[in-house]
């Protein structure tokens, strides 16, 4: 496998941006910025959203979720957003997760450009106490090769049992730093690691002199219009945006006497300290945004340099081919985005560049892990890229390597509540 240089910069995946109209859930809404006066601002077709609406509802059942938002848009046939559950509207925001990794590697090629800082600057220029680590690039952090580990699966248990407090990032980092198993050359592997984000954060941080939240809204969210985005302050607070109502997030915290999860008793955690995510996952959002941002991601918009995602890495050992990542994002198949769980959320976006299929998606418990929300992105994407050609428009080949049946069924395998129905 060859090293990956530190100095690999971000790319646009194509050369155009597609365009792609938000639609609330059953009516029209403006064009998004940039959009092209030829994509279609109709909904999709019947029969299309019904698969759309049935495999989200199924996913749903599976994970104990009792609400979801969904956007899926097919420039060349129509858009659906949606709300799906009890008093959830398409328009309230939620905790977007790892898709806080692309938008704080978007800042550091930026950055870059200006020459503020350099990819391959060593983490230890910007951040002390960590002369073991001279070798770690910035670069490194934002493909997470640096070989530092994650204080997830350590603290998880201590956020679900006091979500409000507020931790302070060279803690969590600590934790991270303490997993790391043997000798690791970085730059070399990909090894999932918050801690390496927060540590990005850290560094960009001390470059500027701004905090990551005033870099997101100056790098991502003014440049792309994202008015309900941001990354918030420590203090505990619903996922709340611009006075947005907030998505109710739980997970499944009491088991029954079989140990299986009591599905009918999910625990509370919407409010909760953004500090544990923080530059990792500690981004809030809504669902027209994030559609608007991950088509960016994809094309380019924000970071032009075409090596971001070049000499892509396996998400997992054993993945598919079709199943990398580099520049904090993941490719699957043609499309480039991201997904995770965060406490009370899991959340996932991909588009794909030529096309302009877009599919954004959250469900409101995070019990059943990541692995559910890639699996419903997979299935939507495949639902939506099959839908057929408004009139005046031709249908694109969006050749995903994958079927909707395949990632339904794999749902309903790895169901924690009442499976859904196999297809």
């Amino acid at each position: 496998m060859p090293v990956r240089s530190g100095l690999r910069r971000a790319a646009a995946a194509a050369a155009a941006v597609f365009a792609l109209t938000l639609v609330a859930a059953g009516c029209s809404a403006d064009p998004v910025p940039g959009s092209s006066a030829s994509s279609t601002q109709q909904d999709l077709p019947k029969a299309t959203r019904d698969q759309l609406h049935s495999a989200v509802i199924d996913a749903m059942t599976a994970s104990g979720a009792s609400g979801a938002i969904v956007g899926v848009w097919a420039p060349w046939s129509g858009a659906w957003v949606a709300g799906l559950g009890t008093s959830v509207d398409a328009d309230m925001t939620f905790r977007a997760g790892a898709i806080t990794r692309p938008m704080m590697c978007d800042i550091l090629y930026q950055l870059d450009a200006k020459g503020t800082v350099d990819l391959g600057d060593s983490v230890t220029r910007y951040v002390g106490g960590m002369p073991k680590y001279s070798e770690v690039t910035l670069g490194d952090l934002c493909d997470s090769t640096s070989g530092i580990g994650s204080y997830r699966a350590l603290l998880d248990a201590q956020l679900l049992g006091n979500p409000t407090r507020q931790w302070d990032p060279r803690e969590l980092v600590a934790y991270g730093v303490g997993q790391v198993g043997g000798e690791v050359r970085p730059g070399v592997a990909y090894r999932d690691s918050d801690a390496g984000y927060l540590l990005l954060g850290l560094a960009l941080e001390r470059a500027t002199g701004k905090s990551p939240s005033e870099l997101l809204r100056e790098y991502v969210v003014a440049p792309l219009g994202l008015g309900h985005t941001a990354l918030p302050g420590p203090a505990a607070a619903a996922p709340g945006v611009a006075g947005s109502e907030p998505l109710r997030g739980y997970y499944l915290g009491e088991r029954t006497k079989s140990g299986a999860y009591a599905c009918d008793k999910p625990t509370e955690i919407t409010e909760q300290s953004a500090s544990y995510g923080a530059t990792d996952s500690g981004v809030v959002s809504d669902i027209h945004d994030l559609g608007t941002y991950v088509r960016a991601l994809a094309t380019g918009q924000l970071v032009k340099d075409k090596k971001r995602f070049a000499d892509a890495l396996p998400v997992t050992d054993g993945a598919p081919a079709w199943f990398t990542t580099a520049g904090g994002a993941v490719t699957m198949g043609p499309l480039i985005g991201q997904y995770g769980a965060t406490a009370g959320y899991l959340t996932a976006a991909f588009s794909d560049p030529k096309s302009g299929l877009t599919v954004a998606v959250v469900l409101n418990n995070s019990s059943m892990g990541r692995g559910a929300i890639v699996d419903l992105s997979r299935e939507l994407a495949a639902i939506a890229s099959k839908a057929p050609a408004a009139e005046g428009a031709d249908a694109p080949a969006v050749g995903l390597p994958w079927t909707a049946e395949q990632f339904h069924d794999s749902i309903a395998k790895n169901a924690i509540c009442a499976a859904a129905k196999k297809k």
